[in-house]
């Protein structure tokens, strides 16, 4: 049977995941293997050095950079208070004396008797790592963080903006083709990872922002407005870190696409239980998709697992067009012609026979489509 391998995007009831969670520097592992994890435990922590301040203490005081140390009031490392007197000139008889106050809380972390400046360093930033998700850890990375590994519910999405975001699942739509709209949103979608069907506008998006609804799950989303709510067009680089209230994942693309009906009926499966969202979103070489995660008990069989190499198309895999004419559409296919076929750009190319969800069929090059691995 002719396979052919291409990235796939996963739908899966029950999978076993391990999510990796890192510190941005060396600092301190708090969880130790085996221990069981809530998504708020914190498993590493560190901190990242405080802003500097510098102050041209020799220029203020009108003296020689090399007797800088003659006027300071404070030592280097010293803790310092904003306000608090930091250096002081000796003045005209004991008087007339200028000074130097410190505008920052912090520590005194440097003097330069060549420059005459003195660099002060305000407090450092804790940094905390909590675990995402709720399962085990099954490694420690020293002074660097944890592998969590986890049972649950995956949906992954073609794009997402805004960062991790955690919540209950709530269903807005009766169908995977309805659109969000304004009405849909209320008070009780506060902290609440909603769903919709084929499309959110900008102006509802905003209104969802405004009720500090912790994320967005729908099919569409118009590729200018996500430019209008970054406040910067959109580039190729890794997603995920945007200032956003309220994250957005898209599980189809650009424009109004109806959500794919596994996916809704997977999500809708899921409601009212509490799930970890992360937009991040990678479209070059690593590939990182956006995902929306369900932590589940042990008691059901794991279908899949996402170390399985599961990703190559076969007859009968369904399968995600990812180019137009046909973007967005969802097929099953049929055959895997072993022959090249030259396609409209003049291109020899290797292509699928794939049967659309309204019966229609079309020759679909290989490269232009997307596995959904589901169950």
């Amino acid at each position: 049977m002719s396979r052919s391998y291409t990235p796939g995007l996963k739908v899966l009831h029950k999978t076993l995941v391990q999510k990796t969670r890192l510190l941005p520097l060396k600092g301190k592992v708090q969880g130790t293997i085996g221990e069981q994890v809530s998504p708020d435990t914190i498993v590493a922590s560190t901190n990242i050095p405080g802003n500097i301040k510098m102050l041209n203490i020799a220029n203020t005081l009108n003296i020689e950079p090399d007797t800088i140390f003659d006027y300071m009031q404070v030592d280097i490392d010293e803790e310092i208070q904003k306000g608090q007197l930091i250096a002081e000139s000796k003045g005209l008889f004991g008087f007339f004396k200028t000074q130097v106050f410190s505008p920052i809380d912090g520590t005194l972390g440097n003097v330069s008797d060549v420059t005459g400046q003195v660099i002060l360093n305000e407090p450092p930033i804790p940094i905390e790592v909590d675990a995402y998700t709720s399962g085990k850890i099954i490694e420690v990375i020293p002074e660097e963080g944890v592998v969590v590994e986890t049972e649950a519910s995956l949906i992954q999405g073609i794009l997402g903006v805004g960062g991790e975001s955690r919540g209950l699942i709530k269903i807005l739509v009766k169908s995977p083709d309805q659109e969000i709209t304004e009405e849909l949103l209320t008070e009780d979608c506060e902290d609440k990872i909603i769903v919709g069907g084929s499309y959110i506008s900008h102006q509802v998006f905003e209104k969802a922002q405004k009720l500090n609804v912790s994320a967005i799950v729908v099919g569409g989303f118009h590729y200018k407005d996500i430019n209008k709510i970054l406040g910067y067009a959109l580039g190729v680089a890794i997603t995920g870190s945007e200032n956003l209230k309220t994250s957005l994942i898209l599980t189809e693309g650009f424009g109004k696409i109806a959500m794919a009906q596994r996916t809704f009926d997977l999500l809708k499966e899921n409601e009212g239980e509490f799930v970890a969202v992360n937009g991040a979103t990678q479209i070059r070489a690593g590939v990182i998709r956006p995902e929306v995660l369900v932590p589940k008990t042990s008691s059901d069989s794991i279908t899949h697992s996402l170390d399985d190499e599961g990703q190559a198309i076969s007859e009968n895999s369904i399968v995600r067009v990812i180019r137009d004419p046909y973007f967005g559409l969802i097929g099953k296919v049929k055959s895997l012609p072993s022959k090249l076929i030259r396609v409209e750009s003049e291109t020899m190319v290797r292509v699928a026979e794939v049967e659309f969800e309204d019966g229609n069929v079309s020759v679909i090059p290989r490269a232009n489509l997307e596995m959904i691995l589901s169950d």
